[in-house]
């Protein structure tokens, strides 16, 4: 059998659902370039199959730049001494939440660094007013807590809850996260799966020391965690940590992946990344063309949004009214447009003509 006959016959079987084993995925990570746009065609009829046509919209606000973490891939890690560190208020939290409700987005994604000055109190405090005040889905991306933690956000409403997993590697994540462990961070995401939010995981492609076996660990944790949202970034160094200079511009392999995750996960909901616009211009756009179907628009005030330095270079300049008119003109360009809906992961993939 010829490669492109073995590489159809593999695709056509993931497409109708057959589970693809670990081999299978890194076959579809190490592939000869020539075949990525079928990989991506059939990721992208999974997608309109299992959760339709409409890209979900999560306005992110970014309300502390502290970090008590030391993770050499990111900018606001303890020792970068270069950032003006921030905490917004309540009172401007809940004015940039109403502004995300204005217009029209359904969910508000809460994400700081590892900042223990916020108590459980404030936090459930905060969820509380949020929801109160805008009815809006409340997201949390605060990193690791303790269970009774997560059981009081989720009984203040927090409705979902990001903790990539970033590397399924548990020496590369050690590595990555000095003085972290791998199987905490997998704890907490059970705990959270089992308490009921909508949960979220994902990692980052191009890390150093990553290879195609630690990646297709990595998509297939995400599939044993059974996760509703699926982050998949691309490494992007930044400057002024121990990683600067490292170049990562293979943005094909993050499509890969987030294609992979498509035809193992079939109705999660899956990001277009900012990281990926930053690396190309339409590299968004190639994401939601293969398999991803959520993109994040950053509605963090101005005056804090460029001290939220994760990585260099990110997109998304100008007013959250400027950046959402973008983006529909760009989602016109590809055939799509805004869903309004809340956008949660079906109860069950669609028994369309696939299944």
């Amino acid at each position: 059998m010829s490669i492109s006959d073995h590489i159809e016959k593999l695709l056509l079987a993931a497409e109708i659902g057959k589970p693809l084993s670990r081999d299978e995925i890194i076959e579809l990570l190490k592939m000869p370039g020539e075949y990525s746009l079928d990989l991506f065609a059939t990721a992208d009829r999974v997608r309109i199959n299992d959760v339709g046509n409409d890209i979900f919209l999560r306005g992110i606000i970014e309300f502390s730049n502290f970090c008590e973490r030391n993770c050499l891939y990111c900018g606001l890690r303890k020792a970068n001494e270069k950032p003006d560190r921030y905490r917004m208020t309540y009172e401007e939290i809940l004015a940039t939440a109403r502004q995300i409700k204005a217009t029209g987005i359904t969910t508000v994604v809460l994400q700081s660094g590892e900042d223990s000055h916020y108590s459980v109190e404030h936090i459930c405090r905060l969820v509380e007013i949020i929801k109160q005040d805008t009815g809006l889905v409340v997201t949390l991306s605060i990193g690791e807590r303790s269970p009774e933690d997560y059981r009081a956000f989720g009984q203040a409403g927090a409705n979902r809850y990001l903790l990539k997993h970033e590397t399924a590697s548990p020496e590369l994540y050690q590595y990555l996260r000095p003085g972290c462990r791998l199987d905490n961070r997998i704890s907490c995401l059970k705990t959270i799966k089992g308490l009921g939010f909508e949960t979220g995981t994902g990692n980052m492609v191009g890390l150093p020391g990553q290879t195609y076996e630690i990646l297709a660990d990595d998509l297939l944790l995400m599939k044993i965690l059974d996760a509703d949202m699926l982050g998949i970034s691309p490494f992007i160094a930044h400057p002024d940590t121990p990683l600067a200079g490292i170049e990562n511009d293979d943005i094909e392999l993050t499509l890969r992946v987030i294609a992979i995750a498509r035809l193992l996960t079939r109705n999660t909901n899956i990001p277009a990344t900012t990281a990926l616009a930053t690396l190309h211009p339409q590299g968004r756009l190639q994401a939601l063309q293969a398999g991803a179907n959520v993109v994040m628009p950053d509605f963090t005030p101005q005056q804090y949004r460029n001290h939220y330095d994760i990585y260099p270079g990110r997109a998304d300049a100008g007013s959250p009214l400027e950046i959402i008119a973008e983006l529909e003109k760009d989602f016109q360009m590809i055939g799509r447009a805004i869903g309004y809906s809340v956008g949660n992961r079906p109860t069950k993939p669609n028994p369309g003509i696939l299944h």
